[in-house]
């Protein structure tokens, strides 16, 4: 493949400048991490420790291969949602090697708020299942869940996207024969008592681990009985009497490990490289420390995407596709560790024959089983009479019927802005991306920040001049103002990435790393065959 020949001059003041930016924001994102990553804090931790309990990303270590890297799902959920502090929603989840496979795995952290469960870990939950069942990756739940968040009960409970709709999922994957491997480590009470007995396989830590449907307390109210936890739910009623437990663990270590050997027994063979996609890889020839100074601070500047595909790509090579035709979208062919790769990167406005030079790729990698990436730096599609009558709307949706049909892997990465109809055009997150990832500086909204203020101040002004009403300059401008602000808070990353409209922020030059490991998750998947439904020609 020819090779990527970069124009970036790391000693131009511009590059610096977006250099030193992009520093800041990845500085504040890992510190951020550092405080996700101690949960419920240094006390609660503590408090986990002096009842024999280890951390819940202790747990993961000791379940994951010596060395297996473990790509993190959602971990800015529920950040600054509620009034509480619930960091990750409660809940760790993500992929890890497992005796050599590939596992999801969901851990609640009983360091926060005892694990319970708060409308965004429920949808983290069933984001993680989602991952697992697209991917045929095995499930392991680490369960240690005081249930239901009660005072949230009204968003958690009966709807179709809520609590019962994790044992569910278990129940569908495992008729899929996607194992499902429980791990009780703690409270396993009320409706998340099926996590284990919907399970293939359920292990449950003696003195430690509990599963009943009704707590002590219900049960004295609702019968009079006395009773204790232990007596009620604890592993010897569970592995000697009631048979809701397979597995007894003499403690956390042990159940690890009893978990390990549940998944290395599945049968499952790690999957082979598929040798038509996949080659010897190489590092790109240019550093991932660039991407820093390539991307534009200030959104509204432009920069060549080839750059940081550049940056991400094998060797730096890349088969551009229609090169010379819709320049502002940028096709080609690439490989990340040696795994072929369809790359849809922005490089500007959508032009109508852009979106066709899209749909078309879209097309021919769907008909090969190549997987896409999309690099989303977008404002939008182009809009204007000119723009109308060469029919954008009808080519648009070209691009969008494209994106939704085809039936490979799809992962995308906003790197910059994600505004209005790109958004959908290029597979946001309502277009079921595999997975789908943001960088710090990047936002995302119906449209920029400006230009919402100068749409929302001018149909104001329209309004209180039919009303004969005066609009106080100083007014007009702290509306303007406030406007800016809302945007500006709701399309930050963090308030998307909180609401689980990503799958996480990651490091830019971390970029190539994670997507090695999420080509690598899907390698194994069967060919599927693309149905496109009817293009508008």
């Amino acid at each position: 493949m020819p090779v990527i020949k970069s124009k970036i001059k790391t000693d131009a003041p511009l590059y610096a400048d977006n250099y030193s930016a992009m520093v800041a924001l990845v500085d504040k994102l890992h510190n951020d991490i550092a405080q996700l990553k101690l949960g419920g804090g240094e006390k609660a931790l503590e408090h986990q420790r002096s009842k024999g309990k280890l951390p819940v990303r202790e747990r993961i270590d000791l379940l994951l291969d010596e060395g297996s890297n473990f790509l993190e799902i959602g971990q800015f959920a529920a950040w600054q949602v509620y009034q509480d502090k619930v960091p990750c929603a409660g809940v760790v989840a993500g992929i890890g090697q497992i005796s050599g496979l590939q596992c999801m795995v969901i851990a609640n952290d009983p360091s926060v708020k005892g694990g319970t469960y708060y409308p965004l870990t429920v949808k983290k939950h069933l984001r993680a299942q989602e991952i697992a069942q697209r991917c045929h990756l095995p499930c392991i739940y680490l369960v240690d869940s005081g249930g239901a968040n009660l005072p949230h009960q009204a968003e958690v409970f009966a709807d179709k996207e809520h609590f019962g709709r994790i044992f569910y999922n278990q129940a569908r994957m495992s008729a899929q024969g996607i194992p499902q491997i429980a791990v009780v480590l703690g409270l396993c009470t009320a409706g998340g008592a099926y996590i284990p007995a919907m399970s293939d396989v359920a292990i449950i830590v003696k003195q430690q681990g509990t599963i009943f449907l009704a707590g002590p307390p219900l049960v004295k109210a609702a019968t009079g009985e006395v009773v204790t936890e232990e007596e009620l739910g604890g592993a010897d009623i569970h592995c000697r009497k009631s048979g809701v437990a397979d597995y007894y663990a003499d403690n956390e270590q042990h159940a690890m490990q009893l978990a390990r050997e549940a998944i290395a027994n599945t049968q499952l063979n790690p999957p082979e490289s598929k040798p038509q996609q996949t080659i010897n890889a190489s590092p790109p020839i240019y550093s991932a420390d660039e991407i820093y100074g390539v991307v534009s601070a200030n959104l509204r500047l432009s920069f060549d995407v080839r750059e940081i595909i550049a940056r991400i790509v094998d060797g730096s090579e890349f088969d551009e596709f229609k090169a010379l035709f819709g320049a502002t979208l940028v096709c080609g062919f690439a490989r990340i560790e040696g795994q072929l790769i369809g790359v849809i990167a922005n490089n500007g406005v959508l032009f109508s024959e852009s979106a066709q030079k899209g749909a078309h790729f879209i097309e021919l990698c769907s008909k090969r089983n190549v997987p896409l990436l999309f690099l989303q730096n977008i404002t939008g599609f182009m809009v204007g009479k000119k723009a109308e009558e060469g029919g954008i709307a009808k080519n648009g949706a070209k691009l969008v019927m494209a994106v939704a049909c085809a039936d490979v892997p799809k992962f995308t990465v906003i790197i910059g802005g994600s505004y209005g109809a790109g958004n959908y055009g290029m597979c946001g997150r309502a277009y079921d991306p595999t997975m789908m990832w943001m960088w710090p500086n990047a936002r995302i909204s119906v449209m920029g920040g400006e230009q919402a203020a100068g749409v929302l101040t001018q149909v104001k002004q329209q309004t209180m001049k039919r009303q004969g009403v005066a609009w106080p300059q100083e007014e007009e401008a702290q509306f303007r103002s406030e406007i800016l602000d809302l945007y500006e808070t709701q399309g930050h990353p963090y308030y998307a990435s909180a609401r689980l409209w990503d799958d996480g922020i990651i490091d830019p030059k971390q970029t190539r790393t994670v997507l090695a490991h999420a080509l690598n998750i899907v390698r194994h998947l069967p060919s599927r065959d693309t149905q496109f439904g009817i293009f508008r020609m």
